[in-house]
């Protein structure tokens, strides 16, 4: 679809996620690239009438999922470790013996921009097929200056040669790289002082993230961290509570954290914290499952305070293999017994916000960019319900049809 104006009609529009907030057989209106008008179909203005129109036979239109935690861009892969851990080995063991993160730090600095480049697009393109427009990416797997600007520059490129909107996130403090080790504080002046200031110069940085946890950086640490990211106005996200409880969350308050990820150990001081800041919590339902966790986030406790939640693929090589959003959402349901309507919220509005972002992702509404995921399905369970199924059928971008699922034969093959 290249008009300037448009009108998508006969559809069942869900306006964030919610499936409370709906309007059946609607219409939106889009001008250049915006809404400018949505509502139900009988009371589409004469304005519109003359526009070119696209029939959508009362397929179900949600807004563009947003992807708020992922770690797109790493060399290599870590199967073998899943082979490990397969057989009894923790990840926590396997990471102290030279595996885990710093493995795929050794894979990514010996890549060239081009192969991260067509590593990170192959994963990207599976997930844009389910209605993805707006993404995060980590840096985290360079742990030296040229490979974290080589990521975060291959993450800004994805975002210019795909139709996506990419956010970046220096993740400088993801582990201690080789050439530190018993030097944790040594790095971290490497990262304040050397790495962040100068990536932030050259405009890679849209927020910083530090993984807090006893096999990675102390609250300490990381409260250093923070402190150099405000002296950049950059705001920040922490790793938090994953493998133990050690005040990440609240520590992320306190400094007015867009969000705290993962959060299996948090207690409710953090919870009461995470609400007073404002501060977003991401659940990784993928990381879960993937390293077989059996503590769960504790998900009465952010209801009962009103934390938002929002979810994601934590698409990484180490914990989280994922590159589909859908099946996020059948995890939360089924792992973390979310609900439809929470897990939806959890990749649009609360995602969205969870990015700093919720003045323009998340929502449809007039003044908002036209980004919308279109699914030929009878309810917005259906989403959360298929496992592995195809269910977007064609995804619009600041008004644009960027994806359409291919055709099926009679045998249900794609032309």
């Amino acid at each position: 679809m290249t008009s300037t104006q448009t009108v998508w009609q006969n559809l069942n529009l869900c306006l964030s996620g919610d499936p409370d907030e709906t309007v059946l057989d609607a219409a939106i209106a889009v001008e250049r690239g915006t809404i400018v008008w949505l509502g139900a179909r009988a009371a589409l203005p004469a304005l519109y009438a003359a526009w070119p129109r696209e029939d959508l036979a009362r397929a179900w239109v949600t807004p563009g999922l947003v992807d708020c935690h992922t770690h797109l861009v790493y060399g290599g892969t870590r199967a073998d470790e899943f082979a490990q851990r397969l057989a009894g080995t923790s990840y926590e063991a396997i990471a102290r013996r030279g595996g885990g993160i710093v493995s795929t730090v050794r894979a990514t600095r010996a890549a060239s921009d081009d192969e991260l480049f067509a590593s990170a697009s192959a994963r990207l393109e599976a997930l844009l097929a389910e209605g993805l427009t707006t993404i995060e990416i980590k840096s985290g797997y360079g742990l030296d200056l040229a490979t974290e600007r080589k990521m975060l520059r291959v993450a800004r490129r994805l975002g210019a040669a795909h139709p996506v909107t990419v956010y970046t996130t220096f993740l400088g403090a993801h582990a201690l790289p080789p050439g530190f080790a018993g030097r944790a504080d040594d790095y971290i002046d490497e990262v304040c002082t050397r790495m962040l200031p100068a990536l932030a110069d050259e405009g890679l940085i849209d927020a910083v993230d530090v993984f807090c946890e006893r096999i990675a950086f102390s609250p300490q640490q990381t409260e250093r961290v923070f402190e150099a990211a405000a002296r950049r106005g950059l705001p920040v996200k922490l790793h938090a509570e994953q493998l133990s409880s050690n005040g990440g969350a609240a520590l992320a308050a306190r400094h007015r954290a867009l969000s705290a990820d993962h959060l299996e150990y948090l207690d409710e001081a953090g919870v009461v914290a995470m609400k007073e800041a404002g501060t977003v919590a991401v659940l990784l339902p993928g990381a879960f499952y993937f390293i077989r966790e059996t503590q769960l986030p504790p998900l009465d406790l952010l209801r009962r305070h009103g934390v938002p939640v929002a979810l994601a693929t934590d698409c990484n090589p180490g914990t989280s293999p994922c590159t589909s959003l859908l099946a996020v959402l059948n995890m939360g349901c089924t792992l973390f017994r979310m609900t439809v309507s929470e897990v939806l919220q959890g990749v649009t509005r609360h995602a969205a916000r969870a990015l700093g972002r919720a003045d323009r992702h998340g929502v449809l509404a007039v003044g908002r960019q036209a980004d919308f995921a279109v699914w030929p399905v009878t309810t917005l369970a259906e989403l959360a319900y298929w496992i592995g199924r195809p269910l977007c059928a064609q995804v619009v971008r600041a008004g644009e049809t960027v994806y359409r699922r291919p055709p099926r034969t009679a045998t249900g093959d794609a032309r």
